[in-house]
């Protein structure tokens, strides 16, 4: 494979890693050094969550769409404006989070941009349907704004290679020798990553795949359920103080995307606004309290999460610690139930190894654009489906040096 023509001087190497997740809430950006003759490689210098204004937030909400064909809502020139305003707020996140770590940018080697997801329909659910992925903040204005590389835009060319395009960098922070491990993110959507004992990136056994609903049913429910005062149900307060409906969580686990066998991957499309408001409906016909609903959906997601474990992970292999990400891990209502639901598994945090876990996904931005400008494949075919290895990303150089 071909090297990309981008000097990186010295085994050391300072990178920004950024992202927006389906919380539509901020960008993450994560300043990492990676030197691979360290165990592990990659160091977190410095990570910081620049929210949205709640008017760009409203805005962004306002132009995704629970459908296939969000450009009908916002239109291609809302689409264009988003696209370069996004881009201006990731440059500005890159930009913070160096001063706020005091190093200078000239010292950045480069940029790994995931963007903010606006649309994703991967093969396996496109059906008759082209698939297709689109990430929103421009890597041009990121890249003049900041006179650093730029890699973005990492899902087409696994999607082109008939994968799901959702790659990963797990390996780097959480593989062990002796234990089998699962990384569990829980954002807005679920996320789970299986990495057997001694895995490498060739291991069939690697497999990741999209649970389903995370935090995003949780804290739209919270927001609805009070009127929008709450935008979550912060410590899990307001599910603590309910019963979970047995049966109404049976029917919901009834859905078929749990059953669907990995690789698979979910989003707003599946478990929106549209879904919530069937679970509302379903709700007041039981005549349910609201803390009773209010824990029954995370319930939903602890249950769904153990559920894909047990179905498609454990006849892998042996899974001795369930490690937790995102913002699903500073609320202990699902994190209990998911350790109740898997006995004999040790449920933990990424803090307890060491690891920032909100920072994990924006640091993995940073690993893949590094692997891209060393002409290494950035997707593994047994996690996303795809027919082959391949180099994601795409590179935007700066106007001039710095």
């Amino acid at each position: 494979m071909s090297r990309v023509e981008v000097r990186l001087d010295g085994r050391t190497h300072l990178a920004v890693g950024l992202m927006s997740g389906t919380s539509h809430d901020g960008v993450s950006a994560a300043l990492v050094r990676i030197d691979e003759r360290k165990s592990p490689p990659t160091r977190l210098v410095a990570f910081r969550t620049y929210p949205y204004t709640a008017e760009f937030r409203a805005r962004l909400l306002a132009a995704s769409s629970d459908g296939q064909d969000p450009a009908s809502k916002a239109g291609a020139g809302g689409i264009s404006t988003l696209n370069f305003e996004l881009g201006r707020i990731f440059g500005a996140a890159a930009l913070r989070v160096m001063r706020a770590a005091r190093v200078p940018i000239r010292r950045l080697s480069f940029i790994g941009s995931h963007g903010h997801t606006f649309f994703h329909l991967p093969p396996r659910r496109a059906g008759r349907a082209t698939a297709s992925t689109l990430q929103l903040a421009e890597p041009a204005v990121i890249a003049a704004m900041t006179g650093a590389p730029v890699v973005a835009d990492f899902r087409p060319m696994d999607l082109a290679l008939g994968g799901e395009g959702a790659p990963l960098a797990h390996l780097w922070l959480f593989g062990h020798q002796r234990l089998g491990r699962v990384v569990q993110n829980i954002g807005g959507i679920g996320n789970a990553t299986y990495l057997p004992p001694a895995a490498r990136t060739g291991d069939r056994r690697l497999v990741a795949f999209d649970t389903g609903p995370g935090g995003m049913l949780i804290d739209a429910l919270a927001a609805r359920l009070t009127a929008g005062r709450l935008s979550m149900d912060r410590g899990g307060t307001m599910a603590a103080r309910g019963r979970v409906d047995g049966a109404m969580l049976g029917e919901l686990m009834r859905n078929p995307y749990f059953r669907r066998k990995p690789p698979k991957s979910a989003g707003r499309e599946e478990f929106g606004a549209h879904y919530l408001d069937a679970i509302v409906r379903c709700a007041r016909g039981r005549a349910m309290k609201p803390h009773d609903l209010a824990v029954t959906v995370t319930a939903l997601t602890a249950r769904s999460i153990a559920d894909a474990c047990r179905r498609f992970i454990l006849p892998l292999g042996r899974v001795d610690q369930l490690i937790v990400t995102g913002g699903g891990a500073r609320n202990p209502t699902p994190m209990k139930m998911i350790a109740a639901e898997l006995p004999g598994i040790e449920v933990m945090t990424a803090e307890r190894l060491g690891v920032d876990g909100d920072a994990l996904e924006a640091v993995a931005f940073a690993i893949l654009a590094y692997q891209m400008l060393r002409g290494l494949p950035g997707n593994i075919p047994s996690v996303t489906g795809a027919r082959s290895p391949a180099i994601l990303g795409k590179l935007t150089l700066p106007p001039k040096s710095r």
